[in-house]
Order: C-alpha cells, then structure tokens, then sequence
C-alpha cells in the first residue's frame, strides 16, 4: 500500500493533488509545527495581473504552535479572498466550476481553525476531481520517537510498504533509507516537471500557483490529464499552441 504524509496547505497546487491521486492512503501531518512564510495559510492564483497572493491572517504566537493548534480570528479574511479571487477568474472560461467551491468555503461557513479549513477544501477538491484517495489524519494515532521513528510509526501502523513523497525530502530521507528498508517500506521520490501547460489568464506561464487556477481554466472532466494523466505509456506532455499562456491583461 502506498501512503502519503504530508502537512497541510492552503488551496495547494496541482502537485499537491498529483501525491494524492497517486497513493492510496494520504494522512495529513498537521501534529508538525506551524512554519512562517510556508503554503500553511497562503497560496498563489494568476489573474490578468498577474500573480497574487492570498494569505490568511492568524495570530503571531502561531510560530510556536502545531499547524493543527494555529487558530483564525480575522473575520473578514474570507470576503476579502472571495473578492480576489472572483476579480482573477471571472472571466476564466470555466469559472462555473469554482462557484460552488467559492459559496462552500468563503460563505456558508466561518472557519476557526486552520488544520480544519485545509483539510476540508483539500478533500472537497480531491472528490471533485475524481480522486478516491483514503484520508488519515496523524493526530488520531499514538506515535513515539522522533521525526523519523514518528513517521515510520505511522507508515506501519497504516500497514503502508511504500512511502511517496516530495523531491525535496531526499535531502533529510537518505541517510534514514536503512530505517525504512528495515520495515520493508519503500521510499518513493515525486517527480513533478513535465506538466503540460495549458492558457491561463496571464503570462508567462506558471506552474506553481494554486489549484484554483486549473479548475478555472480547464474542464473538469480534462484537469486530470493536465496532473496525472498524460504520464500515461506512450504520451508525453502535451504541447500548447502559440497561443497559450497568453491572454488580454486587464488594466
């Protein structure tokens, strides 16, 4: 069985949603701490003005909490991100795809608690693009040791033989490799270039913005051959015409 642990994000990029459609358990680690200027409360969408941040404001002593103890007190957070993000994508080809997440999540609900809103929009999304990925959360197991004893705690725990994750773990994971072999756990390196790229609202083009972006600008039933699907045998990337990556800037 392949497993997924990973912390949290705010309306993450297609990458994000890449680890869960292809493990079949995703256990969010939101026991971690709360780290500054990460994609915990912020991400980025593409408007024809380009690339904006939208961040939601907790309070200050956060940094020294765990990401599922960071509380949102701002009551006007979520107008405020509902406005942008109507502003960026109305004139998206498929922006009828975002209003009912838009009306779920910044409307008929007040958050309070960050690891709550994430996980909820990580789901809601997930579901939406066809992803049936089984979600955990770390807080609802007893793990002991440190970061790699607790994490390989977890992985067997869900009975887990191979462990994906992000490129950037290589770095800390390959010294600890033995640790994981000796569990008969396999661990598993994402690659994330080669998305093919698809005519968003602005230029150049970019990957790294949220999800938000795709499900604006794509049908809904196609999204996932612009995440997983064109690793498919015997298909590359896709290539976009002349055209895309490029549309009228609104001044």
């Amino acid at each position: 069985m392949r497993a997924v642990v990973l912390q949290s994000n705010y309306l993450p990029w297609k990458g994000y949603f890449d680890l869960i459609h292809d493990c079949d358990v995703f256990i969010f680690y939101d026991e971690a701490n709360y780290t500054k200027n990460d994609w915990r409360n912020r991400n980025r969408i593409y408007s024809p003005n380009g690339l904006q941040w939208l961040t939601i404001p907790i309070p200050r002593e956060s940094v020294h909490l765990k990401i599922s103890q960071v509380r949102i007190i701002d009551r006007y957070w979520q107008k405020k991100h509902l406005k942008v993000i109507r502003y960026a994508y109305e004139s998206a080809p498929y922006f009828v795809q975002l209003e009912p997440l838009l009306e779920e999540f910044y409307v008929r609900k007040t958050w309070e608690s960050l690891t709550e809103l994430n996980h909820d929009m990580i789901e809601r999304i997930s579901r939406l693009l066809g992803i049936h990925t089984r979600f955990l959360d770390s807080k609802d197991f007893e793990l002991q040791g440190g970061r790699t004893s607790r994490l390989l705690d977890l992985l067997t725990k869900v009975g887990a033989d191979e462990y994906l994750t992000g490129p950037s773990a290589k770095e800390y994971l390959n010294p600890e490799e033995p640790l994981f072999r000796a569990k008969g756990i396999r661990i598993t390196y994402k690659d994330y270039s080669g998305y093919p790229s698809y005519r968003q609202q602005s230029r150049p083009f970019i990957h790294q913005v949220s999800i938000l972006d795709l499900l604006a600008n794509i049908k809904l039933e196609e999204i996932g051959s612009y995440i997983w699907g064109w690793r498919e045998e015997g298909q590359g990337p896709r290539q976009p015409s002349p055209t895309e990556g490029a549309s009228a800037h609104r001044s």
